[in-house]
């Protein structure tokens, strides 16, 4: 494990001497009440300064939450997790919420009330981005979402382009810390997510990737165990010591989405 976090601080050093910032950011999905464990991630988020972005589920947002939200300040972001969360895909098949199963009227006008909704709950809080759970929306929608103003994307894995529609900026997560597959989410392991990190900045370096895509960290508070809890606890002060690092808040990612 030291030597995922030795191949990490090498890539890093390697970033700082080519006299360029490694820009991160950091999103966490399913939000929807003030439950322990969002307060725990807040905590987490002002305890080291680290921006979050906060993907937060229409339908569910919650007074508390809200609340939770504004004591926090500018270091919380809300972004739109959907509208529901809902599975809308035929069964055997991957989850799907924004997907092609059900005509697009529908699904626009659901996006288009989440954003109300979430305005009216967190007003500057809220960012129009939208992040679709699952991470996965049908191929027709960014059209739609650049009509009704939104100004970012989140998906998962490197970008294939900035901007996949005039004015929507594409930013997404790279590095998810949890195991999704078996019995019950749990803990990814910490190598094997230090190299994800290292692979995802290396390749920007090199220019395999898209250099100004910031890495991004992938969370999910309801579904964490202490493994994860730690994890995040230990990235944050590792990387706290390492100049070339700058963590960006959602509304500088997804401005431009350029590294400064």
């Amino acid at each position: 494990m030291s030597e995922a976090w030795t191949r990490l601080d090498a890539e890093l050093a390697a970033w700082r001497a080519a006299g360029r910032a490694a820009t991160l950011w950091w999103r966490d999905d399913d939000a929807g009440d003030a439950t322990p464990a969002l307060r725990r991630l807040v905590a987490l988020a002002e305890a080291h300064a680290v921006p979050l972005a906060l993907a937060t589920v229409p339908a569910w947002a919650t007074p508390a939450l809200a609340a939770a939200a504004q004591a926090a300040g500018e270091i919380v972001t809300v972004l739109q997790h959907g509208y529901a969360h809902a599975n809308y895909a035929p069964a055997g098949q991957k989850k799907f919420e924004l997907g092609p199963e059900r005509p697009a009227p529908i699904v626009v006008a659901e996006l288009a009330q989440g954003w109300q909704l979430l305005e009216a709950r967190f007003g500057a809080q809220f960012w129009p981005a939208l992040v679709p759970p699952w991470n996965r929306m049908a191929p027709y929608l960014p059209p739609y979402l650049a009509e009704l103003r939104y100004r970012g994307l989140s998906q998962f894995g490197p970008r294939a382009r900035r901007l996949p529609v005039r004015g929507l900026v594409q930013v997404n997560a790279h590095v998810d810390i949890v195991h999704w597959k078996g019995p019950a989410p749990r803990f990814a392991g910490e190598a094997k997510l230090v190299d994800a990190f290292v692979l995802h900045l290396a390749a920007r370096r090199s220019g395999e990737a898209d250099r100004d895509e910031p890495t991004g960290l992938l969370t999910h508070h309801a579904a964490h165990d202490e493994a994860c809890w730690a994890f995040v606890e230990a990235l944050f002060r590792r990387l706290a010591a390492h100049a070339a690092v700058r963590w960006l808040a959602a509304p500088r990612v997804f401005a431009d989405g350029a590294a400064p």
